[in-house]
Formats: C-alpha cells, structure tokens, sequence
C-alpha cells in the first residue's frame, strides 16, 4: 500500500524557518517525480517546487530563494526546507509523487500525502 506521511509543520514566526519531511512507504521514490504544494484557507492549491527523478528542481516564483526541495532515496523521504518564511506562506502542505512529469506539474500527481499544516505570525 502505498503513503505518504507529512511532518515538520508548525506555528513560526517571520523570517524562521521550518523543515518538511514526506516519508514514503510502498514504493520507492527514486522512480517517481515528486513535489510540494500547498492549499491556504479559501484558495486553490499551488504548486511550490518539484523535484525530478533525475534531481534537477523547480520552484514557484514566490519560494524562490527561500525553500529548497530536496530528497534523500535511501530513506525515501522528500524534504522541504523552508527559510524566511513569510505570512503568506502559512498553508496546509502538502507531497506528491507521479511517474509522469506533467500530471504532478499540473497538480494531478499519482500519490498524496495528509498534508502538515505551517502558519507563520507577522
């Protein structure tokens, strides 16, 4: 059975920084594109970055140089590092995983997580 747990999430303050884990169980990550996205109250969910199964990453304009995504295969865990956080970026977080690219970059991806939930106070 496939899952995919989300942690790290919590309540900080301006300019902090939080650390996002996506644990997966069932299959291994290292064959599948996978990424990050997040929902704010009253909002569609959007993309924040993705990482390919070569490495290479993307991220939304709004992240860049604040969040980087990264993966470590042999744990098959997804991290999300997030520095200078702003109000705007509390959401539920949420990973995702898809063999194919183009259904995780339009927000379709294969596998889900329960999401974690970040809210950062001015």
């Amino acid at each position: 059975q496939v899952q995919l747990v989300e942690s790290g999430g919590g309540s900080v303050q301006a300019g902090g920084s939080l650390r996002l884990s996506c644990a997966a169980s069932g299959y291994t990550i290292s064959r599948y594109h996978m990424g990050w996205f997040r929902q704010a109250p009253g909002k569609e969910r959007e993309g924040v970055a993705i990482i390919f199964i070569d490495g290479r990453t993307s991220y939304a304009e709004s992240v860049k140089g604040r969040f980087t995504i990264s993966k470590d295969n042999a744990k098959n865990t997804l991290y999300l590092q997030m520095n200078n956080l702003k109000p705007e970026d509390t959401a539920m977080y949420y990973c995702a995983a898809d063999s194919a690219l183009f259904q995780l970059q339009l927000g379709r991806g294969k596998f889900w997580g329960q999401g974690t939930q970040v809210t950062v106070s001015s």
